[in-house]
């Protein structure tokens, strides 16, 4: 019986036991599921699907690659809001950085005179130190630099430096300006000190963008002050024109223009817009001056601030004449002052020839002085005036006296000089009935300026004046002269070298890139007179070196022409071997003669030849400095083995 009772207790004890561990076992993997399940949901909720949850007893184990270090941080939080902290078992990893997008990088520059800040972010790699240098150049010692640049660590995108070196040259010509760079882009809004300022630094900065670069310009000016305040409508058998035109406000303009419309002007004429108008109601008294214009069918009319002059059509009948005047007069708010005059018609007892004095401007800046003067005092003040203005040197004068001229002649020449010397070239003529300037300039408010001159100068007389804008011939727009051209064509060579195919004149595709820099220059020069020289070694025979020479000069010529640039005035020669630079004895030498030069065209006084302005010298070569303004084969080996040429 004892050992029964054991063995039942002992039994009783293991099946417990038994059942305890059961029971346990099942318990446990009850929370492993549980966690797993809590955590997994809870990862989901807060979209971090990258993440994966395991569990070992009360251990739980997050793994799985983040896209960055803050998403694996935040799944491990996320894991600890749902159990407790210990038993979070991290073992996460994060993406390779070569995979994260690098930041958008980006500078705001602010100028204001001799201050500039520098905001942005940066690539680690860019050169910073060199920027802030460079900047502090500009505004000088005594300037004040504020470096306020993040750095990220990644590469310079491709365009950066492009676009930093276009903002650098904003800044250097614009002292009140905000340059905003990124690696695409470039924008600046600025204040220029004037018109032509502004002009100016608006066409360098679209010169100066790389064609990868989007630019973009808010670059405004004051206004000009207009001084006298100018306007001069004439309507007569070329049309109705203005001759100057001056506005106060938009406002003011648009009006002036419309009557100028419904007086017969066509197209859209242009009208500056300036301070220093004498009324507010500018806009009003012009516009009803040029309906008086209209009105009478012809004639012009003038306004110098608040003197107003009105010029009817020689033959306008009296009662008409006085109708306009009058109306005008009665609609002209203070403070403008009218003076109206019918012109007498013409006595043809007093016919003595043609009265006029004229001068002529040529585009090398030679004055011709021709015509009548009152008197030898005068002819004295006229020569001395004229080279004064033009150079001593520049002046032929050849006039004649005639004391029988009006009394204003003398000062009707004067200013017409002082007119035309507003041109870059250009005619002048003065009569008894009024004052002709016709020319070319490279100012656009020429026509304006000379106006407001000879009306502060004579008043009420009668100016015809015919001023054509040539952008060429604008210094505010950088385009450079003719031998500036030459020169930076030079430039543009250098060291490297335009190959043609061994003994032919057909260029290798090596020239496509010089090509392509020289043809954009020379569409900024304009039409220059140009001859693209050609020139061989000695090698072969004479007479096939010059014609090989003379098609590859027409070669650049053709390939000039491809790229749109104006040939009107061009000229391809070949020279063959006539022209040596280097001894043909020697490789190198020969190579240097194989080339191609550009040169300028001046025409010879003495003959209708075109001769070459330019003596060129021919220095020994010296390795390859010795052909930095010269075109030339590449491959000397080849061309000086080709048969029959000097190539």
């Amino acid at each position: 019986m004892r050992l029964s009772v054991i063995a039942i207790l002992s039994g009783t004890f293991t099946a417990a036991a038994a059942m305890s561990v059961v029971a346990a076992v099942f318990s446990v993997g009850a929370i492993e599921d549980g966690s797993i399940d809590a955590v997994t949901e809870r990862l989901r909720a807060e979209g971090i699907d990258w993440a994966q949850v395991d569990a070992n007893g009360l251990q739980v184990f997050v793994h799985g690659t983040a896209p960055d270090e803050a998403e694996r941080l935040r799944a491990a939080s996320v894991a600890r809001q749902v159990v407790d902290a210990a038993r979070i078992i991290d073992e996460t990893l994060v993406a390779e950085a070569a995979d994260i997008q690098p930041p958008h990088f980006s500078i705001e520059i602010l100028r204001n005179d001799d201050t500039v800040q520098l905001i942005g972010l940066v690539p680690a790699d860019f050169d910073r130190a060199r920027l802030v240098g460079t900047v502090t150049g500009i505004v000088g010692e005594d300037g004040e630099v504020a470096d306020l640049l993040e750095t990220a660590d990644f590469p310079v995108p491709e365009g950066w430096n492009d676009a930093i070196r276009l903002a650098v040259r904003a800044l250097e010509d614009l002292p009140r300006s905000k340059v905003s760079v990124d690696a695409d882009s470039v924008a600046v809004k600025a204040m220029a000190d004037s018109v032509e300022d502004r002009r100016r630094v608006s066409n360098a900065l679209e010169r100066a963008s790389p064609g990868s670069l989007a630019v973009s310009l808010d670059i405004s000016a004051p206004r000009p002050v207009i001084s006298p305040f100018a306007l001069r409508f004439v309507k007569d058998g070329e049309g109705a024109r203005f001759d100057a035109c001056s506005a106060d406000s938009e406002e003011s303009r648009q009006r002036i223009i419309e009557a100028a419309r419904a007086a017969g002007t066509t197209g859209t004429p242009g009208c500056v817009l300036g301070l220093g108008t004498p009324s507010r109601d500018w806009g009003a008294a012009a516009a009803g001056a040029i309906g008086a214009v209209a009105a009478l069918d012809g004639g012009s009319v003038t306004f110098s601030n608040a003197d107003v002059s009105l010029i009817a059509p020689q033959g306008t009948p009296p009662d008409r004449f006085d109708d306009v005047v009058g109306r005008l007069e009665a609609a002209l708010p203070d403070p403008f002052v009218l003076d109206a005059v019918l012109p007498e018609p013409p006595d043809p007892a007093a016919d003595r020839g043609p009265v006029e004095f004229t001068a002529t401007l040529s585009p090398e800046g030679q004055v011709q002085l021709r015509g009548r003067l009152a008197s030898e005092v005068a002819r004295t003040t006229v020569d001395s005036y004229a080279r004064a203005r033009f150079g001593s040197d520049a002046v032929t004068i050849g006039t004649r006296i005639d004391d029988a001229l009006p009394d204003a002649w003398s000062a009707r020449v004067l200013a017409g000089l002082e007119a035309l010397s507003m041109l870059a070239n250009g005619s002048l003529r003065v009569t008894t009935e009024g004052i002709a300037v016709r020319g070319d300039t490279g100012n656009s408010e020429a026509s304006t300026e000379i106006a407001a001159l000879l009306t502060e100068k004579l008043g009420e007389s009668e100016y015809d004046i015919e001023v054509t804008y040539l952008e060429k011939l604008d210094p505010s727009l950088g385009i450079p002269t003719p031998p500036e051209c030459v020169a930076q064509i030079r430039e543009i060579v250098g060291n490297r070298k335009i190959t043609f195919e061994p003994g032919s004149a057909t260029l290798d595709s090596s020239a496509k890139d010089i090509l392509d820099e020289i043809g954009e220059l020379l569409k900024l020069c304009g039409d220059i007179p140009l001859e693209i020289q050609g020139h061989t070694d000695s090698q072969g025979r004479e007479v096939m070196n010059q014609q090989l020479s003379q098609e590859r000069a027409e070669a650049v010529l053709n390939e000039l022409r491809r790229r749109r640039v104006l040939t009107a005035a061009y000229r391809a020669t070949g020279y063959g071997e006539e022209r040596p630079i280097a001894d043909n004895d020697t490789e190198v030498g020969r190579e240097a003669n194989r080339r191609i030069e550009f040169t300028l065209i001046a025409e010879d006084p003495q003959s209708d030849e075109p001769l070459a302005s330019e003596d060129v010298e021919y220095p020994e070569p010296t390795g390859d400095e010795a052909f930095e303004d010269a075109i030339a084969p590449e491959d000397a080996d080849d061309a000086a083995e080709d048969e029959g040429t000097g190539e």
